[in-house]
């Protein structure tokens, strides 16, 4: 049986290095389970803060803090409303050194030597090119998953997708209220690509694994019985676009008509 390794030191199996950029994606219930069965430390700061340590203050932090409620016309609150991807959003959202970025559906708590320029972009559409995945694409982001697979949670996907123009996904306006962190309140519009429910649009994802392993940008690992991937978003942009363009997007997803 493996030895058992500490919560503050788990960043350092992510294969990051000084300098790097990370986007952590995670399922924790399991970790969380872990430590507390090891009697560790089950404060998800000590994960944050090894993963300071790792990539030092060079380096930058990307933390998903997406909400969808906005779609449904209800008011964001960047300091307010919650993060609905996961316990550690949440975390990072409660620290004085993470700032979360504008876009009200898909936010980001980040930190780090490019917090902000994430956090100056004020991209209108969730995918757009001047919105963080261009960022992910050209600084090569480390993708980190703890627990959680590339079906629900390979966002990156969607970028390129908006990119190429696919036929299944359509830009859709959404307007709601939105408080700023200085307590401005304003009405605003954002957009996001949306799938053609006439489509019956199924994700899949998977098959792109191998192909990112094959080339060195993937590679999976288990920690404390636990399931991770880090997998570096720049290469795997023009891997996706091939298949969207050439391939009809099969390996992202079906179609109707495809």
């Amino acid at each position: 049986m493996e030895d058992y390794v500490k919560l503050k030191d788990i960043p350092k199996y992510f294969g990051l290095e000084r300098g790097d950029s990370v986007w952590l994606a995670s399922d924790a219930k399991r970790l969380l389970y872990s430590c507390i069965e090891h009697g560790d430390d089950s404060d998800l700061n000590v994960l944050i803060d090894g993963m300071i340590d790792v990539i030092g203050p060079e380096g930058t932090i990307m933390i998903p803090t997406f909400n969808w409620e906005f779609c449904k016309g209800k008011t964001f609150d960047r300091k307010k409303t919650p993060c609905k991807t996961g316990i550690i959003g949440k975390t990072a959202l409660k620290r004085d050194d993470f700032i979360r970025t504008r876009h009200p559906i898909y936010s980001f708590a980040v930190w780090g030597r490019d917090a902000r320029e994430l956090v100056d972009m004020t991209n209108k559409s969730s995918f757009g090119a001047d919105s963080p995945f261009t960022y992910c694409k050209e600084n090569n982001t480390k993708n980190v998953f703890i627990d959680v697979e590339c079906q629900h949670s390979f966002t990156f996907v969607h970028y390129v997708e908006e990119m190429c123009g696919v036929p299944y996904r359509y830009l859709k306006d959404f307007t709601a209220g939105y408080i700023d962190y200085d307590g401005s309140e304003s009405t605003r519009t954002y957009s996001m690509n949306v799938r053609d429910l006439d489509m019956d649009v199924f994700v899949t994802i998977y098959p792109f694994e191998e192909e990112f392993t094959a080339i060195g940008a993937a590679r999976r690992y288990t920690v404390n019985e636990i399931p991770m991937k880090t997998i570096e978003m720049g290469p795997t942009y023009d891997i996706i676009k091939k298949d969207v363009l050439e391939n009809r997007s099969r390996k992202v997803c079906t179609y109707k008509g495809q």
